[in-house]
């Protein structure tokens, strides 16, 4: 009896949730057989629909189902694809990324930002230098500018000191006459008569005049050093230091404007440039390119008579290179020199020993162990290079910029690099006696790393941070 049972069961249940409309009929079937049958009265439909209608229904509930369907794959698609997107951006699952596409990219992305941060620094010390050498070019004109009005008062034989006391001078011009008394070639003539008595003033020879055909040499106390004047700048940054020379006894095929230049930025300096006049060295290329046997060391090279002379790269060897030839003529060591940065200037550059010339002939300025760095002199033969004659000064070498020969008595600079520098020492090989100086000694661009002494044309010859120039010099005679 369970179909009964189950039949009962399943009519309690339906009579509790409407038994006001539920009934349970018994008849035959066809088949002579018992069927129970129950007939429950719908809540909502006051009649049944035809079978055309609940068709047509059945198909709408399918559309709407498989139309909710969709839209449900549809917003799965989009959450896979925030969530895979999420993921990239996150670094979450770094191995769901194509292989080696991130790294590559974010490579290049570095490459390109510290590219435009070059780009972006090298435009900033594009500016700079333009600011730098606009303000250069600025005080080079000023300083044209005061070196003609200069001449052309000399030209005339007027004074700055009657200009500023004429009689005839309008009110409130007495402070404009008291500044010009504090301009730079008032110092330099307040310098002069300071230093030399009026005797030694009476006898002076006009600057830049040879000795005469008697024997003359025009020597003297160096009492006055003039403004410095750019003949050239180097083209490259290996000519920040440097040496440039003219030879004051010149020999064919060479004159007395035959002009050599050395770049000493390097580990291996071997190459001479050699301008065949004054005009050719202040615009155009080089002539001839020596290139030397061995490099040399520092700025203290010298030309004299067709040869030019260099201290070997880290050594105390002196080497006599002749010009014409190409041919090295004479090597000696110089005894007990320091080299290679032990006993230089001040600057630095290795420049242990320093090669000069004056009226007398090729002279070493170095230090010894034994002379504890203090500067020693000594006169060389030109031809042998061996020692003629040496002194010991009580000049140390490494508290002055620079040191040059005139007259036999050596000087020295104080700085290479302050604006306002002197000619602050002298030692007189004649009386074995040194002094101190005050001579004004102008440092144009801040670094000079050659001062040496041309005699045949009186001037002082520097390089001073790219730039070669010279400065006119007077001497008293003595």
């Amino acid at each position: 009896m369970p179909a009964v049972q189950l039949l009962l069961l399943l009519g309690c249940l339906l009579w509790g949730e409407g038994a006001g409309s539920a009934r349970l009929r018994k008849a035959n079937d066809q088949g002579g057989r018992c069927q129970y049958t129950f007939s429950v009265a719908s809540p909502a439909e006051a009649s049944c629909p035809e079978q055309g209608q609940a068709m047509s229904a059945i198909r709408d509930l399918q559309r709407d189902s498989g139309s909710q369907r969709a839209e449900l794959e549809r917003t799965e698609a989009r959450l896979r694809s925030l969530e895979g997107l999420l993921r990239r951006l996150t670094g979450a699952q770094p191995s769901e990324a194509p292989p080696g596409e991130p790294d590559a990219l974010r490579r290049e992305r570095d490459r390109l930002e510290s590219q435009a941060r070059e780009l972006e620094a090298a435009h900033g010390d594009l500016l700079r230098d333009k600011a730098v050498l606009e303000a250069e070019n600025e005080d080079l004109a000023r300083r044209l500018e005061r070196s003609r009005q200069e001449l052309e008062r000399l030209r005339r034989g007027q004074c700055p000191q009657a200009r500023s006391a004429a009689p005839e001078a309008p009110p409130g011009s007495r402070e404009a006459s008291r500044l010009d008394l504090e301009n730079a070639d008032f110092q330099e003539l307040k310098s002069e008569l300071t230093a030399v008595p009026a005797s030694r003033i009476l006898k002076e020879r006009p600057p830049g005049r040879p000795g005469n055909d008697s024997g003359d040499t025009g020597c003297g106390e160096l009492v006055w050093v003039g403004e410095p004047v750019t003949l050239r700048t180097a083209e490259t940054i290996t000519g920040k230091y440097g040496v440039w020379m003219r030879d004051p006894k010149p020999v064919h095929p060479y004159t007395r404007e035959t002009t050599w230049r050395i770049d000493t930025v390097g580990s291996d300096i071997r190459r001479v440039l050699e301008y065949g006049g004054a005009g050719q060295f202040a615009q155009g290329p080089p002539a001839k390119v020596h290139v030397l046997p061995r490099p040399l060391e520092s700025t203290g090279a010298a030309v004299l008579g067709g040869s030019l002379y260099f201290q070997a790269a880290a050594s105390r060897a002196l080497v006599r290179y002749e010009l014409a030839s190409g041919t090295v003529r004479a090597e000696r060591d110089l005894p007990g020199a320091g080299y290679h940065g032990r006993f230089p200037y001040s600057w630095g550059g290795y420049t242990d020993i320093d090669l000069a010339v004056d009226e007398s002939g090729l002279w070493a300025i170095y230090s010894t162990e034994a002379a504890k760095g203090a500067i020693v002199l000594s006169r060389l033969n030109p031809e042998s290079l061996e020692p003629e004659r040496t002194w010991e000064t009580n000049i140390r070498k490494r508290s002055v910029a620079n040191a040059f020969v005139i007259c036999g008595t050596l000087y020295t600079v104080s700085s290479y690099s302050a604006p306002e520098a002197a000619v602050n020492f002298a030692y007189d090989t004649g009386s074995g006696g040194s002094r101190a100086l005050a001579i004004p000694f102008r440092n144009g661009y801040g670094y000079s790393s050659m001062v040496d002494y041309n005699p045949l044309e009186r001037k002082l010859f520097a390089w001073d941070n790219f730039n070669m120039v010279t400065y006119d010099v007077r001497l008293a005679a003595a």
